[in-house]
């Protein structure tokens, strides 16, 4: 019994000091408010630069200590983003009708995080890559837009992955 203790000891003080990525926040204490004004837009789909501000302010809300604040000049911090490219096109095809059943999705993203009093950047992605794939009916009766689930989809992802990001500086 001894021997177990003693052992346990010994891993205790010598463990590898391994952490599950995103429970640690890496940005500077004198973060408290985060302004992620709209993103910029290089492409001709405009429904994308509304959807990614709200989902981003939602991981973030949802999963720091941070608050959301609309105003840049009351932020400590500021996240930027543009949309660089965005590309739908079909993947899948029924080869009874010829239809496209299924699209995938690409966006492509410039993200940039930065104290506003010091100007020093936080985190910085200039590409950024998101994926998403939605389905396509067949049937024209039964045919529902998906598209723009799609892209409610990837601004999630993208917000997931972008949070995740910028606390783990990775």
């Amino acid at each position: 019994m001894k021997f177990a203790a003693v052992l346990l000891a010994l891993f205790a003080l010598t463990s590898c000091g391994y952490h599950v990525v995103g429970h640690d926040d890496l940005l500077p204490k004198t973060i408290q408010t985060i302004c992620i004004p709209a993103f910029a837009n290089s492409t001709t789909r405009y429904k994308l630069t509304d959807r990614l501000p709200e989902a981003m302010a939602l991981e973030f809300i949802s999963r720091t200590r941070y608050r959301i604040v609309s105003d840049p000049n009351k932020a400590d911090a500021i996240l930027h983003g543009t949309v660089l490219n965005y590309v739908a096109g079909a993947t899948v095809v029924d080869p009874v009708s010829g239809r496209s059943t299924a699209a995938d999705i690409h966006v492509y993203l410039s993200i940039n995080l930065t104290e506003r009093a010091t100007g020093k950047v936080l985190f910085n992605r200039p590409s950024m890559e998101a994926r998403e794939r939605y389905e396509i009916s067949v049937n024209e009766l039964q045919f529902f837009e998906e598209s723009d689930a799609g892209l409610d989809r990837i601004a999630t992802a993208v917000a997931r992955l972008v949070v995740s990001s910028i606390l783990s500086n990775f």
